[in-house]
């Protein structure tokens, strides 16, 4: 009897994990097709002329490393799950939670550098190409803030031993996002690098 019940547990387990999986990727498939309408009306309204043509933050390539470096902390997490590290878990996903409130940081930095450049996003000094700009960088730090929430979370979880080698569903589902969050902002810093 004990047998059975570990076996629709597990199974249990098994289906709750594909289908978290699958609607995370449902989710990150919906975003991508938000940023390729965004990035399409850039194109279409760079088309019509009066596009200003000005230099990307300097702290932009800053945070380009910074979300770089906080895929391989996250790897570093995911890896220390599998050989049952609780404690380089823990410190992956602290280092990861850091260095995106690092990147944060850098964004807002760089809006402000922005503006400094007379580069604005409404107002009768405001040009499309400027307000597109702060528009794809914002939508994408919403959605990176949703990912601090995740991390959050599964650092809440990783303190209470949740993931190993046997048991990574949350913390999986956590570094998928997270590396899709890096790749996202790598193709829109290109993006813009190659529309200015």
């Amino acid at each position: 009897m004990a047998k059975i019940t570990a076996e629709i547990s597990l199974e249990e387990k098994e289906i709750k994990e594909k289908s978290q999986s699958m609607l995370l990727w449902i989710s990150m498939a919906s975003m991508v097709m938000i940023f390729i309408a965004l990035t399409s009306a850039v194109i279409v309204r760079k088309a019509d002329g009066n596009w200003l043509d000005f230099e990307l933050p300097f702290k932009f390539y800053i945070s380009t490393a910074v979300i770089l470096l906080s895929s391989i902390t996250m790897l570093w997490a995911t890896n220390s799950a599998k050989v049952n590290n609780f404690e380089n878990i823990k410190k992956g996903l602290l280092a990861t939670l850091a260095l995106g409130i690092i990147f944060i940081y850098l964004q807002f930095s760089a809006w402000g550098d922005l503006v400094d450049a007379g580069i604005f996003f409404a107002g009768p000094s405001s040009n499309a190409s400027g307000s597109f700009m702060y528009v794809l960088t914002w939508a994408h730090l919403m959605h990176l803030v949703g990912g601090i929430i995740g991390l959050l979370i599964t650092y809440y979880k990783a303190t209470k031993q949740k993931y190993d080698a046997v048991n990574m569903g949350g913390l999986k589902l956590c570094s998928t996002y997270w590396h899709f969050l890096d790749i996202l902002w790598v193709y829109l810093l290109l993006f813009l690098l190659f529309i200015r």
